[in-house]
């Protein structure tokens, strides 16, 4: 497994509670919502091709 690197962000409660209620709907965690926004967004510029999807293990809420 690829090694994994922690960053501390910071976001307004709103946009907190959209990933949230989203990552619920998703049965995801959070942290596995952030991450698969981000790959997401990653893949439709063109930055990249990720070809694993993110950890659904992930327990984080």
């Amino acid at each position: 497994m690829a090694e994994r690197k922690s960053y501390l962000l910071r976001l307004p409660a709103d946009l907190w509670e959209q990933i949230q209620r989203s990552a619920s709907a998703d049965l995801r965690s959070v942290n596995a919502q952030i991450e698969l926004l981000l790959r997401e967004s990653l893949r439709r510029r063109g930055a990249g091709a990720f070809d694993e999807p993110p950890p659904e293990s992930d327990s984080e809420v």
